[in-house]
């Protein structure tokens, strides 16, 4: 493995990754400076079928689909299409896996934990594989799949078999005869569904705790970037999940992802994606079997910056906050409420801020942003951009495609935005900073809480009275004070309103793998 030469990691320094891994302390001990390798320079991919049953397979029906280099435009490889065929075969895999008695139903609750260790174990050893292919195929900054996307994945692993073994429930003094007790059940099985901005992260989200409380699983990646997940499939044979116990099934969304939501036989589905298809997914389960959903979908959330704020760290976390990976992000900072006092200023090294951004290959050292994932989200992005410009916000720098090949867009600001805009309300997933003036708490608190959506929010000051009123006020699952996309396999995570149902990681996202039972059982005399 070829280590980055100082020189080329005080690049990486420059784009500011060093700073967030110590800020928000997810892969390494902030008093050292972690070692980025060089990306693997003849990346072969191997696996680009079908994950059934611990064996690969041509789709039913022949089809393939092709995978597209984001930064290039050009193909990757063809990977084989799933649809609805497909995910039955994957389906009848699964429950056979969960039939009372299998290998994988009466396996001690700890040695399920050791498998998903083990597979933690393997995702180390195949880091740099797994970055770079992360990179080449979502076209993520090298920097940000090794240090940030792969630590998480490992870290979650480990929490989530930690608790493979502490899934319990309780004894209850029940009135009369009787001796009661709870018990948490795996749900059975269950279709998962992810999306392309995070795959191998939202991979592990998905199968860790499923896993853990003994559930099966048919996942479902998105078809722009399903490459990581076929690669872990050797990971989990070679870990030795039973057959069956972890099937993958690439496709599109209204074929292969459409059937994991009208299955019969599926027990519960999960997705992570836009709020239009979480829609479409919650009544296809409710014209079906009326399974389980948690979704974790769309937002846009405010980020409230008050004039007694740290400035410097309020633009720089405020950058971070809606410029990683290219702004597509479900938890982007996209709505910046500025107070009146410091709003110009703020504007102004917030432009100065981007202007710095290098654009490139993200594989390169020195790349601070790359491109985004496909031609349709560049041309949507392009095109709210234009209609921020015709509805009267002020074009600060950016606002048109860059390069001459692949999906790149210049770093975009906008001030003097309106709550009305498109550009205010619609979630635009790319590198487009929004920033708005406010002038009190009450106006702020109302304007922020004005919207569909209520997955995350931040807000900045030195006020621990704001800070608190703010926590308690603002709607949405996780609010960051004084710091921003702070997050954790510790920490729940999940949306108000139209941002979705249910929590991943955490206690909670390991509850929403278990089905709660009450056994009663009669007895000839109780006694306390």
């Amino acid at each position: 493995m070829e280590v980055m030469e100082e020189e080329k990691w005080s690049e990486c320094q420059n784009d500011n990754l060093y700073y967030m891994v110590n800020r928000i302390n997810c892969t390494c001990d902030s008093a050292e400076k972690p070692t980025l390798p060089a990306p693997l320079a003849d990346l072969k991919i191997k696996y680009t079928k079908l994950f059934i049953n611990n064996e690969w397979h041509d789709s039913v029906s022949g089809k393939k689909f092709p995978v597209i280099n984001p930064a290039t435009g050009e193909k990757i490889c063809d990977v084989e299409e799933g649809d609805k065929g497909d995910v039955d075969k994957a389906v009848e895999a699964a429950r056979k896996a969960f039939e009372l008695g299998s290998r994988w139903r009466t396996m001690d609750a700890s040695e399920r934990g050791r498998l998903l260790n083990k597979l933690a174990d393997l995702i180390e050893r195949e880091r740099l594989l797994l970055a770079t292919m992360e990179s080449i195929n979502g076209g993520k900054l090298f920097a940000n799949s090794y240090l940030m996307d792969l630590g998480g994945c490992i870290n979650t692993l480990r929490y989530c078999a930690g608790w493979a073994d502490k899934v319990q429930g309780q004894t209850i003094p029940m009135d009369g005869n009787y001796f009661t007790f709870t018990r948490r059940e795996p749900i059975g099985v269950c279709g998962q569904i992810i999306p392309w901005n995070f795959p191998l992260v939202m991979f592990i989200w998905k199968i860790a705790p499923a896993l853990a409380c003994g559930n099966t699983v048919v996942i479902k990646p998105a078809e722009q970037t399903p490459l990581t997940a076929l690669h872990m499939s050797a990971l989990i044979k070679e870990a030795g999940f039973p057959p069956g116990v972890v099937n993958i099934v690439p496709g599109y969304g209204p074929t292969a992802g459409a059937a994991i939501a009208n299955h019969m036989d599926i027990d519960k589905v999960a997705f992570t994606g836009s709020t239009e298809v979480g829609k479409k997914i919650k009544e296809a389960a409710g014209k079906s079997n009326l399974k389980r959903v948690s979704l974790e979908l769309g937002g846009k959330s405010p980020n409230i910056i008050f004039a007694d704020a740290d400035l410097d760290s309020a633009v720089e976390f405020a950058h971070i906050g809606l410029f990683y990976h290219q702004g597509q992000c479900c938890i982007a900072g996209s709505r910046i409420f500025v107070e009146e006092p410091i709003y110009d200023e703020f504007v102004r090294r917030s432009v100065a801020r981007a202007k710095k951004n290098v654009l490139g290959n993200p594989l390169s050292p020195g790349i601070n942003q790359g491109p985004q994932v496909d031609k349709e989200q560049y041309d949507r992005i392009l095109e709210l951009i234009e209609s921020g410009k015709k509805e009267g916000a002020k074009l600060e720098c950016g606002g048109g495609p860059w390069g001459d090949k692949g999906f790149f867009i210049q770093p975009t600001v906008f001030s003097d935005v309106s709550d009305d805009m498109r550009i205010a309300k619609e979630e635009i997933f790319g590198p487009v900073q929004q920033i708005m003036k406010f002038k009190t708490i009450d106006e702020v608190i109302k304007r922020a809480n004005n919207s569909h959506y209520g997955l995350a929010a931040a807000v900045f000051t030195k006020d621990i009275d704001k800070a608190l009123t703010f926590t308690t006020a603002l709607q949405a699952g996780v609010v960051w004070v004084n710091c921003y996309s702070a997050m954790s396999a510790q920490c729940p995570f999940g949306g108000f309103k139209m941002s979705g149902n249910g929590r991943e990681l955490g206690e909670e996202g390991i509850h929403e793998y278990t089905e709660m039972k009450t056994v009663v059982i009669r007895i000839p005399q109780k006694n306390s």
